[in-house]
């Protein structure tokens, strides 16, 4: 199969000029007239050197001038390709540089960065255009509902306008908003809003130019259009007939069918992404895919002509993208499914690269910032595999099995070989089961989306046989969450593989070169002996592969052997939240409980932890309480925050029935745990301002052992401040960093811990940008060395055996663990007052 790579090179220096210059904006403008003019010089060069591609005097020359004549030509020909290749990739960095250079002064205009500057509270009329979902309760134990509790929802919008002091000014801004839910009716996609709220400039390079922390609940200003409407609506319906449904295939049908994951738990969350399943509960080019493909189909039976064949799948691919919500991923992937779906209809595959390549140029120029979105990527690569590898790798298979068989497997395998090396980046591991659960699970994927689609579309109409038909659907996807539930269970699931550059580096040199073993030839025609780099490509794939097994095996047994048996702090591998331990021999600290129950009771099953002595609770957001059924009926003292309502009341009953004593922490608490020293830093009993929520999280510090502590909880600046005005922790070796690394911390109270490492409770893919560059340079400026769970897992902290005042870090990941940091003696626990 020939492969038509004319515009791929285009498509990559769009892509590049794009990521380099969405991160630094103010370059774009400075960098369109270098573009264009390389531009225009490779194109004069190219028509420079056209004209005949061979030249000979007379009609009848001799053989060997022929031959020279022929090389020379060949040499035009490839001066002109290289110059044309120039021309178009020149021309595709200069179009994305001039969109960058247009569209980055429209998307923080002055009135929002000033206001952001001034941390003022202003009036931000936004349209809202994906599904709320909650962060984080108020006093939301057990979720929303109950007790008075207020509940906070994260959404991405556009503000059309700010207003602040009787001036407003009209505006486009995509931003993220963090908001209070309001009491009636959850919001819905296309609702206009009004809402009070500070704003604050995102990380350069963020699909959203601000971030949008409302104040109050916000008010609705207009409905969302009918055809918006009708979408939400049915959406409304279909979740709530799905919740029904029995187990996980019931949570898991609407994210199968239309892209809803609210009701899919953390734990089917990561036994879906432990097993590669994930992309299954994304709207992709696949469902587009298979959504048009089910009409084209309908439309061949009822002997329409080809372009109604057309219209029809392209109104139906409409129709769908307006149901699972028009936002910029559904659009990228509406857009790959017809680059595939044209491709596979005119029988060239290999020729739908030159369209997924004008695909991707558009798309970068409508919106530069897709070219730091790894869905964006993952899109790409996962069209582009399929388009290229799906079918060589088909018949290849076809040689020792079945040709649909080989066909079944040959689709998820071209798509995880493409995509792999940017799934490095995610998470350094490699699946082990990705390929087999795929296998197992895919077949599934789209009958449970055809099937649960038409339920959904019957449910105004025909509820009855609308619910017997998702029923039917939820078959398929019972069996998709019992395959990544089991997949994720077995050992070695995600083993561990380098991570940065390097890690994506080493995994798309070995990538190609198993693909060039299994599709190149194996000899040349007539000859006996295998081509030099079949052996070359088979060496580096054994040696890599023996070398990996070897460092896997050793890396087992000497991380056995090198596991602290005296680790005094571990913080817990349980997402976006925090559960960190801290220990004296055989008592036991836990800081928070994280946000689900059975991803805590796996930890605490591993660090071999039964009875938790003392529980400090630091606020009452679901990323913090959500596990705890985990630790109640173990804790023996709770140190909690002021209750905001009945709901938190409901939950320190729960903890004191399990046998726990239950109390208010606030400043100059103190006690002990074992040989440890701890006291509460934050926050001051009795004060008006800062005693509830995030300002309000209670901050705790541990001394003794050789180990001096702080836990920031999810304090941001201003409360950071404040507690080195009135505490003066002081200096520590390990500080627990507050809000999961978000940019609202405080480069004076990191300065003054001057800790030696940092612990960074984060989940992968958290939405929130967490850690932020802001605050990894905050941690790198005072030389704190930054240990993140998303990344590294359980991080284990201890002192160096070896003495010398060391500490030394152990972590779940082999790639990044056990590491030794030297560091001074810290000061004594408590500050003055």
């Amino acid at each position: 199969m020939t492969v038509d790579l004319r515009l791929a090179g285009a498509a990559a220096a769009a892509w590049l000029v794009g990521w380099l210059l969405t991160g630094a904006p103010d370059w774009a403008a400075g960098s369109r007239l270098p573009l264009w003019t390389a531009a225009g010089a490779a194109l004069a060069l190219v028509v420079t050197a056209g004209g005949p591609r061979s030249r000979t005097a007379g009609t009848r020359v001799a053989s060997a001038r022929r031959v020279s004549a022929r090389r020379v030509s060949a040499r035009k020909v490839s001066v002109r390709t290289v110059l044309a290749q120039l021309t178009v990739c020149c021309a595709g960095g200069a179009l994305v540089a001039s969109a960058v250079a247009v569209a980055a002064p429209a998307r923080l205009p002055a009135e929002v960065r000033d206001a952001a500057a001034r941390h003022a509270v202003v009036t931000a009329t936004l349209t809202v255009w994906s599904r709320p979902v909650e962060t984080a309760s108020f006093g939301g134990f057990g979720g929303a509902g109950g007790g008075g509790g207020s509940s906070r929802v994260r959404f991405t919008g556009t503000i059309g306008s700010v207003s602040q002091g009787g001036r407003t000014a009209w505006v486009s801004v995509p931003v993220v908003v963090f908001a209070e839910a309001p009491a009636g009716p959850a919001l819905q996609i296309g609702t206009v809003i009004r809402l009070p709220a500070r704003l604050r400039p995102a990380e350069p390079g963020d699909a959203a130019a601000a971030l949008v922390f409302g104040r109050d609940p916000p008010a609705v200003v207009a409905a969302p259009p009918w055809w918006l409407a009708w979408a939400n609506d049915l959406r409304a319906r279909f979740a709530d007939a799905a919740g029904r449904l029995p187990g996980e295939g019931g949570d898991l049908l609407p994210g199968l069918a239309i892209g809803d994951t609210s009701a899919v738990g953390p734990a089917l969350d990561g036994a879906m992404k432990s097993s590669s399943l994930s992309h299954l509960t994304a709207v992709s080019g696949a469902n587009c895919a298979v959504v048009t493909a089910g009409m084209l189909l309908l439309a061949g039976y009822l002997r329409l002509r080809r372009l109604a064949r057309l219209a029809l799948a392209l109104v139906t691919l409409a129709g769908f993208v307006v149901l699972v919500t028009p936002e910029p991923s559904v659009l990228r992937a509406a857009l790959m499914a017809t680059v595939l779906l044209f491709s596979i209809a005119t029988g060239r595959r290999g020729r739908g690269l030159p369209l997924l390549a004008l695909v991707v140029i558009g798309l970068l120029v409508f919106d530069p910032w897709l070219a730091r979105s790894y869905g964006f990527a993952l899109s790409v690569l996962a069209t582009g595999g399929l388009l290229v590898l799906a079918g060589p790798l088909g018949r290849v298979l076809g040689r020792w099995m079945p040709a649909w068989l080989a066909g079944v497997i040959a689709i998820p395998l071209a798509a995880q070989l493409a995509c792999q090396p940017v799934l490095v980046l995610l998470s350094p591991t490699l699946p082990l089961y990705g390929v087999p659960a795929n296998l197992l699970a895919g077949p599934a994927a789209p009958v449970a989306t055809v099937i649960g689609l038409i339920g959904c579309l019957l449910l105004p109409w025909l509820p009855g046989v609308a619910w017997g038909i998702l029923q039917l659907a939820w078959l398929p996807s019972a069996w998709i969450a019992a395959v990544a539930g089991t997949c994720a269970a077995l050992p070695g699931s995600r083993l561990p593989w380098l991570g940065g550059a390097f890690g994506v580096a080493a995994t798309a040199v070995l990538t190609l070169l198993a693909l060039a073993l299994l599709l190149g030839s194996a000899r040349r025609p007539g000859s006996t002996r295998l081509p030099g780099w079949r052996i070359v490509a088979a060496a580096v794939l054994i040696v890599a592969g023996g070398g990996y097994a070897g460092s896997l095996i050793g890396a087992g047994l000497g991380r056995a052997v090198a596991f602290p048996a005296d680790w005094q702090i571990a913080a817990c591998d349980i997402g976006q939240g925090d559960a960190v331990v801290v220990r004296d021999r055989e008592r036991y600290a836990l800081v928070d409980v994280g946000p689900d129950p059975a991803l805590l009771t796996s930890c605490l099953h591993t660090l071999g932890i039964e009875r938790i002595d003392l529980l400090v609770l630091t606020h009452y957001d679901m990323d913090h309480i959500g596990g705890i059924e985990a630790a109640i009926g173990r804790v023996g003292t709770a140190l909690v925050g002021i209750p905001e309502n009945a709901q938190d009341e409901h939950l320190h009953a729960r903890l004191a029935e399990g046998g726990a004593d239950v109390r208010i922490a606030a400043r100059g608490d103190r006690g002990t745990l074992g040989g440890l020293r701890w006291e509460i830093f934050w926050p001051v009993r009795g004060s008006p301002v800062m005693q509830t929520g995030n300002p309000g999280s209670v901050t705790i510090g541990f001394d003794g052992r050789g180990i001096r502590s702080i836990f920031l909880g999810d304090l941001g600046e201003e409360a950071q401040d404040a507690l080195s005005r009135v505490s003066e922790p002081g200096r520590v070796d390990v500080v627990k960093v507050a809000h999961h690394g978000s940019r609202d911390q405080s480069l004076d109270l990191y300065a003054d811990l001057r800790a030696t490492v940092g612990l960074i409770s984060v989940g992968a893919d958290n939405g929130y940008g967490h850690p932020t560059d802001r605050l990894l340079d905050i941690l790198a400026s005072v030389g704190t060395v930054a240990v993140r769970t998303d990344r590294q897992g359980l991080a284990v902290v201890a002192l160096d055996p070896g003495g010398h005042g060391a500490l030394t870090v152990w972590t779940e990941n082999a790639a990044t663990g056990p590491a030794r940091t030297g560091r001074s003696p810290a000061a004594p626990v408590g500050g003055p007052g």
